[in-house]
């Protein structure tokens, strides 16, 4: 018999004078980690399985289980970590690619935690955004970079096309396949109620989304699913993607077990089948060619929607956003280092990318010294956690964030990173039928609407601390930004003082 040589990672705890032997758990849990007994008329638990996804615990009607972190552990090494070994393990017993979803868990600098806010005192009184005018709303999209008159005298208002937005937040790219009919219900339904949008991801658009088409933002991949006329129509804007935070360089990969049913048809392709994107866009190899994508998309929609290019934060994220600016694009999305997804190869989410706070900077700074802020409006996203997370972005230099991780987690989502499997506990990472209708989409866009309703008076609240009225305002004001725990050459980047200048 093969030996297994890594021990569970979690303990299942239960409590026998609690435990009413109901069965809830076993029925619960998709990962088939507690198994009945029908000799003993008890419950036991396969610790194997356990992913930690906190679904048992919550619905045990007696709170007879726990789940905590084994400690059964390997000898310390101050090189050879107990993950680096057990990873080793899991490649030596499979000769498979490490897969890990949801973001990049390593202990690196979290700059949003470095960076202190400033707040008015008694020169420049504060603002209480319950009794005067506090502006969240913003438009992404091209602005005009100096006031034109027409031939009788009159100012020229036209506009390139616009998103507005009631408050800088978006829900980011997730697809119809990796997350499930239910959640992507959800994330439409409260982008329509709050004022802002949501993004389809590579997947396309099911026909039962389309009337939300306002509110939605349809992705361009370089698989091409369900990309259509119809499909590009439907949105209010189109973005193509190029790369992401979570793996930048690679294309994706949806398994075939998730190719099911709608999915298959929104998708365009067979049941069963792997939906691979490649890593690169096969007609993609230059800005003039990206430029030549932008205004066939453009033409495609009668140039009545901005187009949004997305990138992941690389290490010369500040040249390739400035070709982008030059390329007919109207919105840059970049999507930094801890960036989340459904399946990524461990090695590239850990170790490629950098984080978002510094290619934030650098790009705002190049544009700006370039001359062609205007030209576009920049959006970030990769671990965008709070309030305080949007404020800090805005203040160096975005128009708005995007949100993913963030808004699983008000659905539900526990991060116990198995998104790949496809056995989501919460219906959100799923697309298995008895599990997809444990999110009630009613439900997940009341929890998405009262998390950016905390979000906006919290933008508010901080912002007429510092005495500000307004996002525009705040946008690449860095003067309201402070550093702590940072060497000179961070602050340099981020083009902030230390605390205490």
């Amino acid at each position: 018999m093969a030996i297994n040589y890594i021990y569970p990672e979690f303990d299942v705890i239960r409590d026998p004078n609690r435990c009413i032997t109901c069965r809830i758990c076993e029925r619960e849990c998709s990962n088939g980690v507690h198994i009945y007994d029908a000799d003993r008329k008890t419950l036991r638990a396969d610790e194997t399985k356990c992913v930690d996804c906190q679904r048992c615990v919550a619905t045990c009607p007696t709170r007879a289980l726990k789940i905590v972190k084994n400690t059964c552990a390997l000898r310390e090494n101050e090189n050879w970590h107990e993950n680096s070994i057990k990873e080793i393990f899991k490649q030596a017993s499979s000769g498979g690619v490490l897969l890990s979803s949801m973001g990049a868990p390593n202990p690196l600098a979290v700059y949003w935690e470095r960076i202190l806010l400033n707040a008015s005192q008694v020169t420049n009184p504060s603002i209480d955004p319950l009794r005067e005018p506090m502006e969240t709303r913003v438009f992404l999209g091209r602005k005009p970079s100096k006031i034109t008159r027409r031939p009788d005298g009159t100012l020229d208002t036209t506009l390139a096309p616009q998103l507005e937005l009631e408050t800088p937040i978006m829900f980011s790219a997730m697809s119809y396949g990796s997350i499930s009919y239910n959640a992507h219900a959800s994330l439409a339904r409260a982008a329509q109620e709050l004022g802002i949008f949501y993004n389809t991801g590579e997947g396309g658009l099911h026909e039962d989304f389309y009337q939300y088409g306002a509110h939605t933002i349809v992705q361009v991949a370089s698989g091409r699913f369900g990309v259509h006329e119809d499909y590009l129509n439907a949105g209010a804007a189109i973005e193509i993607k190029m790369g992401q935070g979570a793996k930048p360089g690679i294309g994706g990969h949806l398994p075939g077990a998730k190719i099911v049913g709608d999915v298959s048809k929104t998708r365009m392709i067979p049941e069963g089948s792997d939906a691979i994107s490649p890593a690169p866009h096969h007609d993609v190899y230059s800005i003039e060619d990206l430029r030549q994508l932008v205004f066939s998309l453009k033409e495609a929609t009668r140039y009545q929607k901005p187009v949004i290019v997305k990138v992941a934060a690389v290490h010369n994220i500040a040249a390739i956003a400035s070709g982008i600016a030059r390329s007919g694009a109207d919105i840059i999305a970049i999507d930094g280092y801890r960036g989340g997804t459904g399946a990524a190869p461990t090695r590239i989410r850990d170790n490629v990318g950098i984080p978002i706070e510094l290619a934030l900077a650098s790009v705002d700074k190049r544009l700006r010294d370039e001359g062609i802020r205007n030209d576009v409006s920049l959006v970030v996203g990769g671990s965008v956690r709070n309030a305080a997370d949007v404020v800090k972005a805005i203040a160096l230099g975005a128009d708005a964030c995007y949100i993913a991780t963030a808004a699983l987690i008000a659905l539900g989502c526990h991060l116990c990173r198995t998104c790949q499997t496809g056995r989501c506990n919460w219906g959100i990472a799923t697309q298995r039928a008895e599990l997809v209708k444990r999110l009630d989409p009613d439900e997940g866009r009341r929890r998405l609407v009262n998390l950016l309703t905390a979000w906006r008076y919290e933008i508010m609240e901080i912002m007429g601390g510092m005495g500000i009225n307004s996002i525009e305002t705040l946008r690449g004001n860095r003067s309201m930004l402070r550093g702590v725990n940072m060497t000179s050459k961070e602050l340099e980047i981020l083009g902030i003082a230390h605390a205490g200048e």
